[in-house]
């Protein structure tokens, strides 16, 4: 499976970005997708999750109501929507997908809020 993100750069606080990731390969299976974000120093945080099957979809407190996790099972793609945006979501976001968890990751693109 390989994960493919894109939508990334730099907004002002308050503002809005969409990130997409696109899965491609042997993705049937696939039960678990979702968004991680890291900044240097600190431990990979799980930002959003989506469990595929039971259309269940979690959140991080801190991005609670800013941020929305969606999928398009037909096209393998996932998103992003991040409203709100503030200084301390700065950070590289990764796309990671599974069947329980994280095994599958992409290469991340970088969000900046200034």
């Amino acid at each position: 499976v390989q994960l493919v993100e894109s939508g990334g750069g730099s907004v002002q606080t308050g503002g809005s970005l969409r990130l997409s990731c696109v899965a491609s390969g042997y993705t049937n299976g696939l039960n678990y997708m979702a968004w991680f974000r890291q900044t240097p120093g600190k431990e990979r945080e799980a930002v959003a999750a989506l469990y595929i099957d039971g259309d269940r979809a979690s959140y991080v407190p801190s991005v609670k109501g800013r941020f929305t996790i969606s999928q398009n099972k037909v096209n393998n793609t996932m998103w992003l929507h991040m409203n709100s945006l503030q200084p301390e979501d700065t950070a590289t976001y990764l796309c990671a997908a599974g069947y329980v968890g994280p095994i599958y990751w992409g290469q991340g693109t970088q969000v900046t809020v200034s």
